[in-house]
């Protein structure tokens, strides 16, 4: 049964912890697979999902609906990633670096590392910068529109649009790189 996000809103109101429940079965999954593509490691991924919620209901009396359900929730998941990106000081990735939890990925299911395309696709979303990384994932994986994109990155629809298709370009040029 999927529930849309205005009856979840509505049962938020009315009954927190049913509401909350509600959202949870709806929002973990695709939450937790937009901050795994960001922070790459499962355990990173887990503990910035588990804060993304608890921060969600905390803060849930700060909603007003200016925006989407969909976009108020992606943009605090988005933030909870970047801030744990940044406290690992992890400005660009370095696929070389042993510290980007690329190696981790084989052992946590991540990506078919028998499928040389999906790990060569991963590999060229890794080697943008953060905001390209970002634009890119929300419209290819997440499937969201650059308005909305914007309003969880907080920019502008024509700037996300731009980094989307430089990502997108340079995308197609790794993959039809040697590399």
């Amino acid at each position: 049964m999927s529930v849309n996000d205005k009856g979840i809103v509505d049962t938020l109101k009315e009954c927190p912890e049913n509401g909350f429940r509600m959202l949870m079965m709806k929002y973990q999954e695709p939450v937790y697979w937009h901050i795994r593509r960001l922070v790459v490691s499962h355990d990173d991924a887990q503990d910035a999902s588990q804060e993304t919620f608890v921060r969600i209901y905390r803060s849930f009396n700060q909603y007003r609906g200016d925006c989407s359900l969909r976009s108020w929730i992606y943009r605090i998941a988005t933030n909870e990633a970047l801030r744990l990106i940044s406290k690992r000081k992890q400005k660009e990735v370095s696929l070389e670096s042993d510290s980007t939890g690329v190696s981790l990925i084989p052992a946590d299911n991540y990506i078919d590392f028998d499928d040389k395309v999906a790990v060569k696709l991963q590999k060229a979303i890794l080697s943008l910068p953060p905001k390209q990384q970002l634009a890119f994932n929300m419209r290819y994986y997440d499937e969201l529109g650059f308005d909305e994109i914007a309003k969880v990155a907080d920019s502008t629809p024509a700037s996300i649009k731009a980094s989307y298709h430089v990502a997108k370009e340079k995308i197609i040029k790794y993959m039809n790189s040697n590399g």
